[in-house]
């Protein structure tokens, strides 16, 4: 892939000069095991750090709301450092600073207090004898990037940097996902090269997290940098970075390269399940190449996979919107060899393409293997519909789903429905 603004090369812009005193770090990434992991309140995939897939909860925040003295309750424009050090104070007296209890920011949502409060209060803590906790430093930059002051966390976390704390590694993973979900992509290159000449590891979650922010803010040229740089540090792309990469490769309709980022990425991680190769297929099935879509199938058929309703439901919308009625027969008895229950999309193909062809006559036929009185639901990967759009019969369905009352949909009754629905449409167009 092409390597633009993430080159790694020389003195450039993720390197580190090699005039520099010894040690030199490397210009990669380090290895993964050289650093431990991060603290479980570091998401890197949102604004808010949630736990996810990365352990129990994080401790329940302390049930406690400063309040304003009273001298402090015509102040209109939030704390002053008086003030913010007598709530420090309070604070202190009250246990907060406790190691069991790590001491957080109130929530100020009050618009005059913006940008005051929190400030007056990080210099006090920080000049007092408590060192701060990741989970302040984390509360603080959530706060302050919502507002859009990413300059006031740079600042922090320079401030944080010439005092060396423990914290420090944290502090810049917290950095770099406030900088990637903001579109701040020159402060998050900032984060990381700092985060690098000083010796720290950038964790695998982190890098993940970068190859994301990439995919939603910058050019296709910077995103396979990033991949590129990920790659050669070690650490293998997680299913979510798949799903960004190749959905930015998707909205530019940059088929070919999506096919060769799913070879590069490897079609035989097992740890991703068909994601790599419902993409690859799903990149044949967007230019209708059904000689190659199904050279494909029968190729991860062979590699000892076993197809999903993703998989199946890509061939189906290809099949239908081709009219290949016994390929799509064809695709639907596999499905039951293979045990997949059909959803909604499986159904919206049948329909849609009898329908089109006008032959609803023969619907009832096509149909009769399949359960109309199951439940409507609706399985299949969400990047299909971003690359192959929802057939005519899913958007009406989606609709009475959403705005209707009733709560017994069967498939049956919105076949019905949307039978009915055609055959008016057909004789207004004849009428006419």
């Amino acid at each position: 892939m092409a390597s633009t603004r993430g080159s790694d090369s020389g003195s450039g812009r993720h390197g580190v000069d090699d005039r520099r005193s010894k040690p030199v770090p490397s210009p990669l990434w380090p290895k993964p095991g050289s650093i431990r992991e991060p603290s479980r309140w570091l998401g890197g995939g949102g604004r808010r750090w949630t736990t996810g897939d990365m352990g129990s909860a994080p401790p329940s925040p302390l049930g406690f709301r400063a309040s304003l003295p009273p001298f402090a309750d015509n102040r209109r424009y939030g704390f002053g450092p008086p003030v913010a050090s007598r709530i420090i104070w309070k604070w202190k007296q009250e246990g907060l600073f406790d190691k069991k209890a790590p001491p957080l920011l109130p929530s100020l949502s009050k618009p005059d207090m913006i940008g005051l409060s929190e400030e007056a209060m990080w210099d006090q803590l920080l000049n007092s004898s408590c060192l701060p906790t990741i989970q302040t430093v984390g509360k603080l930059f959530d706060i302050l990037s919502q507002r859009g002051h990413f300059d006031k966390v740079s600042e922090i976390l320079a401030q944080l940097s010439s005092r060396n704390v423990d914290i420090l590694p944290d502090a810049y993973s917290i950095a770099i996902s406030c900088f990637g979900n903001g579109g701040q992509l020159e402060l998050m290159e900032s984060v990381v090269r700092d985060m690098v000449s000083k010796g720290f590891s950038v964790y695998p979650r982190t890098g993940n997290a970068y190859v994301r922010y990439y995919s939603l803010h910058g050019s296709l040229a910077e995103m396979e940098a990033a991949c590129n740089r990920l790659k050669r540090s070690g650490y293998l792309l997680d299913k979510e970075g798949i799903r960004a990469v190749s959905l930015a490769y998707l909205k530019q309709k940059k088929l070919h390269r999506l096919g060769e980022f799913t070879r590069e990425v490897g079609l035989g991680r097992k740890d991703v399940g068909n994601l790599l190769w419902n993409v690859l297929l799903l990149s044949y099935a967007v230019n209708f190449k059904m000689k190659s879509l199904q050279r494909e199938f029968l190729r991860m058929v062979g590699s000892g996979y076993h197809p999903d309703i993703t998989t199946f439901n890509i061939r189906a919308m290809a099949f239908s919107r081709m009219s290949l009625m016994w390929d799509l027969h064809l695709s639907i008895e596999h499905m039951r060899h293979e045990l997949v229950v059909p959803d909604l999309v499986t159904y919206g193909c049948v329909v849609d393409a009898y329908l089109d062809r006008r032959l609803g006559r023969n619907l009832d036929f096509a149909l009769k293997r399949m359960n109309l009185d199951d439940c409507p639901v609706v399985l299949t990967d969400p990047l299909v519909f971003e690359a192959l759009g929802k057939g005519d019969f899913h958007l009406s369905s989606d609709a009475f789903l959403e705005f209707s009352s009733r709560r017994n949909w069967t498939y049956r009754k919105l076949i019905a429905i949307y039978k009915k629905k055609q055959y008016r449409r057909n004789q207004i167009f004849w009428s006419h």
